[in-house]
């Protein structure tokens, strides 16, 4: 949908008010139908007991006829499944109506059966009322009768007269009761609140789906521009963040490009500087301005170095960490510097019991299981080797070891016998940071800095925290 966020919440307050107006009419309009055809019933009923009490005019829509000898006779045995003409109603409710219940034997109560072709009638409620009278339990009879979608027939007699057939179904038949419209009523309810509501989630889905990818752009990367299709408030939103991106972007293309430009500008003097140093005889004054050259060089480096971090020019694939980490330790070790790799437990997984040994079965998951995730294997190198270089530089040794979950992995390196604190460590973590000994070790202050900015780009962080006998860096990033 285009259309602004204002506007299409006033089309689903008015869908959603003329879908209520015409449920509530509906179920209004056939909740009164009702009502008046089980009022009118009621008082068929109660006409029918006069009838065949006094003999009066019989009600209008309904047939009382009596019955032949031969019926009447079945009727007086209790056999009203064999009359003739009601073949078709197996099904029979007997029930007395008692004009005086004070004398139940004075042979003025009404007996009735009723034959039906569906079902027996739960009548026991209005033969049981002692608080009505005889006219008023012969309402709520063939009220009861209309409830139920039937075409009951009643054979009647009132105490000792004589058996009459009454045919009320054009007044409590199921063909005269009204059109239920409380389903229908219920359906275009319920049709309307799901057409709202997908409406409604199918836009809230545009801005989660928009809000995904910009989180998951620093992690795994993203096109240059973002389209969006949804309300004009999204997007808006969507061109303001590609204008900031693109601002964003050339911010730090222009400052690579400085960078870059002053590198290679500093390149040519600094040659002839070194050449002209090469002259000096005097060699610890030769050896102090190299090493001043190259401190400067490298110093320019390492900020191109941290500023491509920030680029994110790499694109993240799925790589093995455990290879990752396997052979940047083992060229460590090739180089024959204190680095070691610290090896994971097998994980024991125990089987279920056997019926034909006491002791359950014990297994180990391979050591050699690989650690799959999505990330940038030059960058995560590029981290990894900054935190170890940081503990053989503040340490005597660097332990590495792998931990995961189904979320995250965790690169934790260890440090043997520093002197720093973790407020200390943290601290360094700030650009151009160095510790206590900078003199007896090479590099610019950027390490944990550029560590820090891989972790925030694959959805993780950098912690430190204090080990058995130094200090430990916990590189923790998102696998997926």
């Amino acid at each position: 949908m285009t259309l602004p966020l204002r506007r299409l919440g006033w089309i689903w307050t008015l869908a959603a008010f003329a879908a209520g107006l015409l449920s509530g009419g509906l179920w209004f309009t056939s909740a009164q139908s009702w009502d008046r055809y089980l009022t009118q019933s009621f008082v068929a009923g109660f006409a029918v007991y006069e009838e065949l009490r006094t003999g009066m005019a019989s009600p209008q829509d309904v047939s009382i006829t009596p019955l032949s000898p031969d019926a009447a006779i079945l009727a007086e045995e209790g056999k009203f499944e064999q009359i003739p003409g009601f073949s078709g109603r197996r099904f029979v409710t007997n029930l007395s109506i008692l004009t005086d219940s004070s004398s139940p034997l004075s042979g003025r109560e009404l007996t009735l059966a009723v034959m039906s072709d569906r079902l027996v009638y739960p009548v026991s409620d209005i033969v049981s009322g002692s608080d009505q009278t005889g006219p008023q339990k012969m309402g709520n009879l063939t009220r009861l009768l209309a409830t139920y979608c039937s075409e009951p027939i009643l054979i009647a007699r009132f105490g000792r007269g004589d058996w009459q057939s009454v045919d009320g179904t054009a007044v409590w038949g199921c063909e005269a009761a009204p059109t239920d419209l409380r389903l229908p009523a219920i359906l275009i309810a319920v049709i309307a609140l799901a057409v709202i509501l997908t409406s409604v989630g199918n836009v809230t889905d545009t801005f989660a789906r928009f809000a995904q990818a910009l989180r998951d752009r620093r992690r795994r990367g993203g096109p240059d521009s973002y389209d969006a299709d949804g309300p004009e408030e999204l997007r808006e939103i969507v061109s303001a963040v590609n204008d900031h991106l693109d601002d964003e972007r050339a911010q730090l293309e222009k400052r690579a490009i400085v960078l870059s430009g002053v590198s290679h500008d500093l390149g040519t003097p600094a040659t002839r500087v070194r050449l002209r140093a090469a002259l000096i005889p005097d060699d610890e004054l030769r050896e102090k301005l190299e090493a001043d050259v190259d401190q400067m060089t490298g110093m320019i480096e390492s900020v191109l170095t941290y500023t491509r971090s920030e680029l994110s020019i790499e694109d993240p694939r799925q790589i093995s960490l455990t290879a990752l980490v396997e052979s940047l330790v083992a060229d460590y070790q090739d180089m024959d510097l204190p680095v070691s790799l610290k090896q994971v437990a097998p994980v024991v997984v125990e089987g279920a019991q056997s019926v034909f040994a006491s002791r359950r079965g014990q297994g180990s998951l391979p050591e050699t299981r690989r650690i799959l995730i999505m990330g940038r294997p030059i960058s995560l190198k590029r981290a990894l080797s900054n935190l170890i270089d940081n503990a053989l530089k503040y340490g005597r040794h660097a332990e590495v070891a792998l931990e995961t979950d189904a979320q995250t992995a965790t690169i934790v390196v260890e440090d043997k016998g520093t002197d720093l604190s973790v407020e200390d460590v943290e601290a360094l973590m700030a650009p151009f940071q160095r510790g206590s000994n900078t003199g007896s070790s090479d590099g610019f202050g950027l390490g944990l800095t550029i560590a820090a900015t891989v972790a925030e780009q694959h959805g993780g962080t950098l912690s430190f925290e204090a080990g058995d006998q130094g200090l430990r860096a916990r590189l923790r990033i998102t696998r997926q």
